[in-house]
């Protein structure tokens, strides 16, 4: 038997992050939505456990158990007593150490193909809490669609979204760190007071409105400065899809992937050749958002 799932990236239309925690996290007000940009998971019976990955940036995915798709099965088995005997095999489309969830959708994604593997039913409470355990973006991995993350992004409300939004994806040459971009961001932060996480209404009124114009103007990453103190140079990405026409531009998550609002689908192919054209980044895709979350078939 073998189970493949489909499990989409994900780009934070907000992302307003508070100090940090004595565990060393950050409390955040994390506004995810879910895009058509997927990996695939498919598992099958193996004598003992083990990952391989095919797809763009694929040598950079560790093959070993610090991968959260095999995180995910031995969790999974731990929890129901049995062995985590299972081959992962990751098709990659989402660009690693991107800022778009690559890593966290492969730990959802495998969670939800061991789970129906190996027959154990987990109840969705029980997946949202091992994905938890597992980080804080591999919940919405799971569940898809808008939703605000709090706590460290674990804990998350389904939000309303009345439309289609038109996203342009630039990906950097070379990747980030997210515990670097964080560590860049509390020593920014060093002499500042800063605020407690909240989401924004207006923007959350835009995703339920399906208003391009209206989420463009709302849209904010307070983990851009850091990204672009390590990584100055996109800038120039995010400046070349503003002229281009953009809505919005800004940075994923902790990047270095930037990503690009616009107002159709006619749009996004100008801004994506534009982009290319730029000579600002290693590659361009367009992709629509909310999309389903990890679905098994």
């Amino acid at each position: 038997m073998t189970v493949t799932v489909r499990v989409p990236a994900k780009v934070n239309v907000q992302l307003a992050v508070g100090a940090a925690r004595a565990d060393g996290f950050h409390d955040l007000a994390n506004v995810f939505l879910a895009v058509g940009l997927y990996d695939e998971i498919t598992v099958t019976p193996a004598d003992t456990l083990r990952v391989t990955c095919a797809g763009p940036d694929a040598d950079k995915v560790p093959l070993d158990r610090t991968n959260l798709a095999a995180r995910a099965a031995l969790a999974l088995a731990e929890r129901y007593g049995r062995a985590p005997d299972v081959h992962i095999h990751i098709a990659k489309d989402i660009p690693v150490a991107g800022g778009m969830a690559g890593g966290s959708a492969d730990g959802a994604g495998a969670l939800l193909a061991c789970d129906a593997l190996w027959g154990t039913r987990a109840s969705r409470d029980e997946l949202l809490d091992i994905c938890a355990e597992l980080g804080s973006d591999v919940p919405f991995s799971l569940v898809g669609g808008a939703a605000l993350g709090t706590g460290r992004g674990e804990k998350l409300t389904a939000l309303d979204v009345g439309g289609t939004f038109h996203w342009v994806f630039a990906f950097a040459q070379r990747g980030l760190s997210t515990p670097a971009v964080f560590r860049e961001f509390d020593r920014l932060g060093e002499d500042t007071d800063i605020p407690e996480p909240v989401a924004s209404q207006p923007l959350i009124d835009a995703l339920a409105k399906g208003d391009p114009d209206a989420l463009a103007a709302t849209v904010t990453n307070d983990l851009q400065p850091a990204a672009l103190s390590l990584f100055p140079e996109l800038a120039d990405t995010l400046a070349a899809g503003r002229a281009a026409g953009a809505l919005a531009a800004l940075v994923s998550g902790s990047g270095p992937t930037t990503a690009f609002l616009t107002r159709d689908a006619d749009s996004a192919t100008q801004v994506a050749a534009a982009l290319h054209a730029s000579g600002t980044c290693r590659s361009v895709r367009t992709a629509t958002g909310p999309a389903q979350g990890a679905t098994v078939g």
